[in-house]
């Protein structure tokens, strides 16, 4: 079983390769390679697993998996 975190991009640095960007899981950023994530841009929220971006995911269902994290 492995978990993915949801994140929101606060920064894209495009000149590292592979592209990563500046990630914040609920107050603590972490660098996270977005290579391979269509289009992403700052304030958008990915799924993490590992360091890297999987998906990107729409803000109402990032708050609401991270609201149930909180919960527990």
């Amino acid at each position: 079983m492995c978990l993915a975190i949801p994140g929101q991009v606060i920064s894209i640095n495009h000149c590292a390769s592979p592209v990563t960007a500046k990630v914040n899981f609920s107050g603590i950023i972490r660098e996270v390679v977005v290579e391979w994530i269509d289009e992403v841009a700052v304030n958008d929220y990915v799924i993490v697993h590992a360091g890297f971006a999987i998906s990107k995911l729409d803000e109402q269902a990032a708050l609401e998996t991270l609201q149930l994290f909180a919960d527990q």
